[in-house]
């Protein structure tokens, strides 16, 4: 098992004046599970595939333990990947699969069986060894992808969004195996995925991309708690942070008819004329019992059994540009949910409102 490490790691395609991954600096301990997630385009898998040594690096390297891998062939890189379409050989069964690269190694049959039993009991594949993929189940034939790579006794495990292909729940159950079985093998993993639940879920440390740069790099719990910029607020979270802007008056920050009380030493570090952005998790809204807060009609309400979802249209001109949903967020208690058409109001405590610099983007609170 080794660490990783991204050293300003740069990738420019040919024929591109943007640069896919942008001076890349990234340190993964031995045997952390760490997830890179973004948006299409962001570079989490053009990353993953310089440190598998699919892509050529431009600049700056990348390390595998104490060792510069930047110009070692895939072959020799100490790695295993798992493919997003797993990349099984459907005239194989699933013991030559999984044993094939071992095979191509020359270690000895007997060595080379024991493995593939030894990875079989621990995926749960004992009695499909004789099977061919096509006689599988999706989540079967991504074991057995996860199978070939552990047989292989790597230094880094590398998964490039492994869970595509699979049904809602099956993702479910399938990332919880990922995780478990990590944490007791205790290799190295880099995995690579868009969906921020699954990353928060399965992450150690979870780094988020955006355009080919780093946003931010943490536990999944900080990254909620504390996002670095509005992307991270943005991007982590389902359904994701409301954000607001308002004119700075004495006492905070108006939305609609209502004073959120900010502090003034907060606001003294905005830039005065851009002025700032209000993030509020959905969860952290509650009913008014008065006259306060901000003013919402209810468009869609979604209930979800031990609370629900209240969507709706506050008053115009507080949502921020990057709310992408058009609309304000709510989760409350089940038991008291309001009707679609209901005016209602909306409070948060001030001690939950983020507050964020409109013309760095960054966290000022």
């Amino acid at each position: 098992m080794a660490s990783v490490s991204y050293r300003d790691a740069t990738r420019v395609y040919p024929g591109s004046d943007h640069a896919a991954v942008s001076e890349l600096n990234l340190e993964i301990a031995d045997g952390e599970f760490m997830v890179l997630v973004g948006p299409s385009g962001s570079g989490k898998s053009t990353a993953l595939r310089m440190l598998a040594g699919l892509e050529e690096v431009t600049s700056g390297s990348v390390w595998i333990g104490d060792q510069d891998v930047t110009h070692l062939p895939p072959k020799d890189r100490e790695i295993a990947m798992v493919f997003q379409n797993y990349a099984l050989y459907p005239h194989m069964t699933v013991a030559d699969n999984m044993g094939f690269a071992l095979k191509m190694q020359n270690v000895p049959t007997e060595e080379r069986n024991a493995r593939v039993l030894e990875a079989a009991k621990l995926l749960g594949l004992e009695d499909y060894l004789d099977r061919k993929p096509k006689a599988l189940s999706g989540g079967q034939r991504q074991r057995v992808a996860m199978g070939r790579a552990i047989v292989r006794e790597p230094e880094v495990f590398l998964m490039d969004e492994p869970l595509s292909n699979l049904d809602a729940k099956l993702r479910v159950s399938t990332r919880t195996q990922i995780a478990s079985l990590q944490t007791r093998l205790g290799i190295t993993t880099v995995y690579v995925t868009h969906d921020q639940i699954e990353a928060m879920t399965l992450g150690d440390r979870v780094a988020v991309l955006e355009d080919g740069v780093l946003q931010q790099v943490d536990s999944p719990i900080a990254l909620y708690d504390t996002p670095h910029n509005l992307f991270v607020a943005s991007f982590i979270g389902s359904p994701s942070m409301n954000l607001l802007t308002g004119p700075t008056v004495e006492g905070g920050v108006q939305l609609g008819d209502w004073v959120v009380p900010v502090p003034r030493e907060v606001l003294d570090r905005a830039d005065p004329v851009a002025g700032v952005t209000l993030g509020v998790r959905p969860e952290l809204l509650t009913l008014a019992e008065d006259d306060r807060g901000i003013a919402m009609t209810v468009a869609v309400v979604e209930e979800l059994g031990s609370d629900s979802y209240l969507y709706g249209t506050p008053a115009a001109g507080i949502l921020s540009s990057r709310q992408e949903s058009g609309q304000l967020v709510a989760r409350i208690a089940a038991r008291r949910t309001p009707q679609r058409g209901d005016r209602l109001r909306l409070v948060v405590a001030p001690s939950d409102v983020h507050v964020f610099d409109n013309r760095s983007g960054l966290r000022i609170s």
